[in-house]
């Protein structure tokens, strides 16, 4: 259960741009908790990129800043530069990791179990996976695949989230599946995304519509991943 609750929410944002602080306003407003993955040998750094045919920010927020734009959520590794894990030897996967893990506990004082991993199509597999498990303080770690579930998971190395923001209309679909829910059993409902992605495809009303569909339910437990996969 999770504090004393069967139903769980929780979200997780990749890369640390800019728009997260955007976004941030807006889970807080809502009562809303997330998981922030972070690539620190990105810092401050300037850019932009293509997306959905058009030219957005993919600038990173600054080392200096970092404690307090996420002071309400959870910070987790990334990778230190983003790096695709399934093409890299075992050493370079572990400097990836654990430099990203020692430099963000650093600034945030407190241990940075958490992980997504970078890259998109097949960015992790069995062999990192374990590498991680084994060789890491990482307690979990994300993949890009799309369960449609809301059951645990039991491998955390390789977890699963529920459903991905661009997916907007499955999101909402799986929302109201969720919220109607009479759970015996524990239950958790996990959406993940980039928050460029608002920009790029227009979706900062709608996302917003949605944390207010699925906030603030007596039922549900809203909570960063680590509270909610590592209880």
């Amino acid at each position: 259960m999770f504090n004393g609750k069967n139903k769980a929410i929780t979200f997780s944002f990749d890369d640390g741009t800019t728009q997260d602080i955007r976004l941030i306003e807006i889970f807080d407003k809502y009562g809303l908790k997330a998981t922030f993955n972070i690539n620190s040998g990105f810092f401050g750094q300037g850019g932009e990129l293509c997306r959905n045919d058009r030219m957005v920010a993919h600038k990173k927020n600054a080392e200096k800043d970092i404690p307090l734009i996420y002071k309400n959520h959870e910070i987790a590794v990334h990778t230190l530069t983003h790096r695709n894990l399934t093409e890299l030897c075992e050493a370079d996967i572990l400097y990836e990791v654990l430099e990203d893990y020692k430099n963000l506990s650093r600034i945030m004082g407190y241990d940075t179990v958490g992980m997504a991993y970078p890259c998109g199509g097949v960015n992790n597999d069995k062999r990192v996976a374990d590498i991680i498990k084994n060789n890491t303080p990482i307690k979990y770690a994300r993949t890009i695949t799309s369960s449609y579930s809301f059951a645990p998971q039991t491998n955390l190395y390789q977890f699963n989230p529920t459903v991905y923001l661009l997916e907007t209309d499955k999101m909402f679909e799986l929302a109201h599946s969720f919220l109607s829910l009479n759970a015996d059993s524990p239950q958790i409902f996990y959406i993940w995304g980039h928050s460029f992605e608002f920009d790029a495809y227009d979706l900062w009303d709608k996302f917003e519509e949605f944390c207010a569909l699925v906030s603030r339910h007596d039922d549900i437990f809203y909570g960063t991943n680590s509270e909610i996969l590592l209880g």
